[in-house]
Parts: C-alpha cells; sequence; structure tokens
C-alpha cells in the first residue's frame, strides 16, 4: 500500500471517449432526493491505462461568457475496468446530480459536470484526462482485515476494489469493514442484503458494511459519522492494533481531518491516535485517496 494524500495527476491530456450506458443507480422506492448514475465510458485510445483506486477526469463543455473551454471533475472508477471487443478501455463511475437551491433567492444552482454526464447519452461522444490517483493495492495476506472508509461519491472505488480483490484472490478469507457515509442514496452500493452488491463476494461472517446518514428530512445535513463510529469503537480498536489490519480511506479531502478527530476521541486523546495513524503509514497499512 502506498498512502496518497492528495491525487496525483499523471497527464493533462485529453483523451476522446464515448458513452455506452448511463442508468439510474438508486432503487425506485428511494425516498432520497438525489439522481444518482452508473455511467459506463469507452475511451477511445487502446493504450489508455487506469486501474481501482484511481480516478479519471471529465471534460465538461463550457459555453457563453466562460473564458474557459472546459469544467473539469475528477470521478473515481467504480468498478472493474473491462475492454471492448475492439480493445478499447471501458470504465464505470458514478455521478450524483448536483442541484442546489438558494433559500433567500430561490435561484437554482446546477453542478456543471454532474449535469452533462447525467444528461450524456449513448453513444455521445466526451472527453477526458487522466488518470490520477495511486490505485490501491490489496494486502499480500489471505487473512487480513480491511477497513475501508468512504463518503458519498468516495464509497464508489471501494466497490471496484473489493470487486477485483475476490476476482484475483480466491483464497481471500479476511475480515472486511466498509464504514460509508451517504446523503445521496449511494448506499445501494452497500448493504448487508445478500442480493445486493458487495455481499456477493464474501460470506456474511466476513463482511459488514456500516453506514452513517443524514436522517430525513434533513438530508443536507452533516453525516453523522459520531454515531456509526461510537457502537463500533472497542472493534474499531481491537483491530487498529492488530498487525494485518489495513486501513483505506477515499472521499473528499474534509473527510481526512473528520477521522482524525473521531479517531483521536475514541483513542482517548490526539496524541495516540497520531502516533498510530504513524505508524500504520510508515508500515504501508494506511491509504488514501482524498479530493
Amino acid at each position: 500500500m502506498t498512502q496518497a494524500s492528495a491525487i496525483r495527476v499523471k497527464s493533462t491530456k485529453h483523451h476522446p471517449a464515448v458513452l455506452i450506458s448511463n442508468r439510474h443507480l438508486l432503487p425506485t422506492e428511494s425516498e432520497q432526493p438525489d439522481e444518482v448514475r452508473e455511467l459506463v465510458i469507452e475511451v477511445q485510445e487502446q493504450d489508455f491505462v487506469a486501474d481501482v483506486g484511481q480516478s479519471i477526469g471529465v471534460l465538461a463543455p463550457m459555453h457563453g461568457s466562460s473564458p474557459e473551454p472546459w469544467h473539469l471533475r475528477w470521478y473515481s472508477i467504480a468498478d472493474i475496468p473491462t475492454k471492448s471487443d475492439d480493445g478499447y478501455p471501458r470504465f464505470t463511475i458514478c455521478v450524483r446530480r448536483h442541484v442546489q437551491k438558494d433559500p433567500e433567492t430561490g435561484l437554482v444552482y446546477k453542478g456543471i459536470t454532474s449535469n452533462y454526464l447525467c444528461d450524456l447519452t449513448p453513444d455521445e461522444p466526451l472527453q477526458i484526462t487522466g488518470p490520477c490517483g495511486i490505485p490501491f493495492e490489496a494486502p499480500k495476506e489471505d487473512d487480513a482485515t480491511l477497513i475501508l472508509i468512504g463518503a458519498g461519491p468516495g464509497i464508489a472505488p471501494f466497490r471496484a476494489f473489493l470487486k477485483k480483490l475476490h476476482r484475483d484472490r480466491p483464497d481471500w478469507k479476511g475480515l472486511v469493514r466498509v464504514f460509508y457515509g451517504t446523503r445521496t442514496g449511494l448506499d445501494v452500493l452497500y448493504t448487508n442484503d445478500p442480493k445486493r452488491d458487495a455481499l456477493l463476494y464474501f460470506d456474511e461472517e466476513t463482511f459488514e458494511a456500516l453506514r452513517a446518514l443524514s436522517p430525513p428530512p434533513n438530508w443536507a445535513d452533516p453525516i453523522a459519522w459520531d454515531g456509526a463510529y461510537s457502537e463500533r469503537g472497542d472493534e474499531l480498536l481491537k483491530l487498529l492494533e492488530q498487525s494485518n489490519t489495513y486501513v483505506y480511506v477515499a472521499g473528499l479531502r474534509a473527510i481526512g481531518q473528520h477521522l482524525d478527530e473521531l479517531f483521536g476521541s475514541l483513542m482517548g486523546s490526539p496524541k495516540r491516535w497520531a502516533d498510530r495513524k504513524e505508524a500504520l503509514i510508515a508500515e504501508d497499512r494506511w491509504a488514501e485517496l482524498l479530493y
């Protein structure tokens, strides 16, 4: 494992791509107000390489008086990369349509890239760049413990990571704990329902997804991480002291600071947590994909 405290851009070159599919990701019975879509993008260059744990940048065309021709937004790879019959690489990303209403003026602001992507239809061309970030590497031990922490779209790379781990490591029997925060409905990616995505790859004794969320109707409130972690505090502290525990963190940069505060509280002091985290990093057992 390698610590990636910030995304690293491999290239600013633009690569032509085409949209293969665009589907609504949330269950129809979802009460959450957000729209989350899963897009499959095919890069029209056979030598383009990116892997699980990395992100690709989408360039949304700008119009009107904007001085810039493109608006760039990074999206984590959300499934195992594949190739078309012609050898062109294909990548899956998850996109939340961003629409925000000013409570005072009533004006509605739409996220440029998210709305551009959500409105794309199959066979439409687009431009991408990247990849960025360091690919997540699974530990060599088949009985290692994995603690995966992400929020919102930051949970997407773990979906791909676990699927790849299962595919490449048939003897894997390690413990997996997924902590994820959501206000967007991305919980469809990780549940403890055997019919759902991730549990198809792990038995119930080793895999568990633990959700922290803002309850309705105030979906815009901060994610209630504290409850999810405090309920499993004793287990987390025990796992963090074991020599075969590996921690992966993905999402917006703010999650890093929040985790330091939470783990500092769990361990009784910020200094104790800082020392433990420093040891995990030194032993290549801590990896971050923060942006």
